[in-house]
């Protein structure tokens, strides 16, 4: 039985989210920005905040850049550089914190549950900040083993404008349709907004039709769609504008059918989309610029649907769009096991690969409520034990994360987290030690199921297991189809439904294709 916790792994849509409070709210992990600066003995980062008068209260997030977390620290925080304008109050729960004048430090010792996250700091404006103000908090860090280091986050006043957006927009369409989607964006504040950011999370199935040259996509290690898209208008109080109509997506020609996709649209002022870039690491991976021309914005005739200091939205919860594509037709997918022989004489290390071909029509792994995603628990052969394991395969005792590619088990559970298009073998490279000589048989399962943690069935679930044959001792050819395949292996597949999830939404989180690998 797996021992992880499957909700770890809900990555998917719901890591839009967030985008949406990222300017509001400390990241989950450590960030490591491109412009974080090195310091001696070990790196700190803290990200920068921008405030408004009646906007909401922001987090300004002290890190340790290392690979383990310190357990005894002293932080000093000299806040004087912003006192004039904005309120940094004392944390709550950090050690014993005490405040001198406008210095504040914390005396941290965690020997239960060490955490990157230093220490974290609500940040408000004063009642007499004004836009354009600007200071910085300095932080010193003190350990007892690493010496002192520091670093410093800028404070600044933004003017407060309020961007708004439909919160839902329903699409249809049948594989290989475009659909028009014609997202909106509207001003209910008193400033004018000058300039927005638009950013796009989605499912496989909501592809952009094209890609814009003032727009920066997603890399192509990844399999989902996300794409920020700078927009220089200027949207008056009250009034409303809209993508114009050369936007929409492009549904797959391979699209799993029927299902239902979901996606995420999030507008931002150039300077909240700055600070999301800064602590959300993964947004770093948008980069590549389209070459379809500029996309623009058009006046909406009916803005009530809608219900130069540096700018800042003063209510982040009210400008994101949540889409839904609902893909009509009947395309499911049919997908193979594959498995290999192992020869060697006892005490040889040799290499195995085993995995899955997709034999479509659809793809796999794709997401949606409906789709369907595989995974693999493969059995190795008496007197055999992996000495090296793909990254994407966890003990089948064991869990995912710091326990995936661990050598010594016997069986493993093996996901892939990238979408399986028809005709491509996900193929799962392991090295195996010969323990025992003689001839036994394993086994590669295939387990299918969809984002609701259900088990689904491909279109022939005849050939969801497959043989993995050693022969050992002689180095011969071995055994052929005389060797029984036993039965499924019920306790140990318990726990694979919910990993499901994984290998149809994982993909936003891996940033390469390491040693689990496809070919054509």
């Amino acid at each position: 039985m797996f021992k992880h916790s499957t909700r770890r792994w809900l990555a998917g849509l719901g890591v839009a989210g967030v985008f949406v409070v990222a300017s509001a709210t400390p990241a989950v992990a450590a960030p490591t920005p491109a412009d974080a600066q090195a310091a001696k003995g070990f790196d700190l980062y803290a990200n920068d905040v921008i405030v408004a008068p009646g906007g909401p209260e922001k987090l300004v997030s002290l890190y340790s850049l290392i690979s383990q977390p310190l357990t005894e620290y002293t932080v000093k925080v000299d806040r004087s550089g912003v006192d004039g304008f904005a309120e940094v109050q004392k944390p709550v729960g950090y050690g014993s914190c005490t405040e001198t004048g406008a210095v504040l430090t914390c005396t941290v010792k965690d020997d239960q549950e060490p955490d990157l996250d230093l220490l974290s700091l609500v940040v408000l404006p004063r009642k007499k900040a004004k836009a354009g103000q600007e200071g910085e908090l300095a932080f010193t860090v003190t350990t007892p083993g690493s010496g002192s280091t520091s670093f410093r986050s800028t404070v600044s006043v933004g003017e407060g404008v309020d961007l708004v957006s439909e919160p839902f927009v329903y699409l249809d369409g049948k594989p290989g349709a475009t659909v028009k989607s014609p997202l909106t964006v509207g001003n209910q504040g008193d400033k004018t907004a000058k300039g927005m950011v638009l950013f796009f999370f989605g499912s496989y199935s909501l592809t952009p039709s094209k890609r814009y040259s003032n727009c920066e996509y997603v890399k192509d290690d990844f399999d989902v769609n996300a794409f920020a898209c700078t927009l220089d208008s200027s949207l008056e109080p009250g009034a409303g504008l809209k993508l114009d109509d050369s936007f929409g997506f492009a549904v797959p020609g391979d699209a799993w059918a029927p299902n239902r996709d979901y996606g995420f649209a999030i507008w931002f002022t150039p300077a909240d989309w700055k600070a999301v870039r800064a602590e959300v690491p993964t947004a770093g991976e948008l980069g590549e610029k389209g070459t379809d021309g500029l996309l623009g914005l058009e006046s909406v005739s009916t803005p009530q649907v809608l219900s130069r200091a540096a700018q800042t939205d003063v209510d982040p919860y009210n400008n994101e769009t949540m889409l839904q594509l609902t893909v009509k037709g009947n395309q499911k997918a049919d997908v193979a096991a594959n498995g290999a022989t192992l020869h060697g004489k006892v005490d040889k290390t040799v290499p195995l690969t085993v995995g899955f071909t997709n034999n479509g029509p659809a793809a796999i792994n794709a997401g949606g409520e409906q789709g369907m995603a595989t995974m693999a628990l493969v059995t190795l052969p008496r007197g055999a034990r992996v000495v090296e394991a793909p990254e994407y395969c966890a003990d089948a005792e064991g869990e995912f994360g710091e326990d995936s590619g661990k050598p010594g088990g016997t069986a493993y559970a093996c996901f892939v987290p990238q979408v399986v298009n028809k005709g491509k073998k996900a193929e799962f490279r392991f090295s195996v030690r010969i323990e025992k000589a003689g001839t036994s048989v394993g086994k590669i399962e295939l387990w299918h199921g969809g984002p609701d943690e259900r088990r689904a069935k491909d279109l022939n679930p005849g050939n969801d297991t497959a043989k993995i044959l050693l022969n050992s001792g002689d180095g011969g050819q071995g055994g052929g189809g005389s060797l029984p395949i036993t039965g499924t292996s019920t306790g140990l597949l318990a726990g694979i439904g919910g990993l499901l999830l994984v290998a149809g939404v994982g993909g936003y989180l891996v940033a390469k294709r390491r040693r689990t690998r496809f070919v054509a």
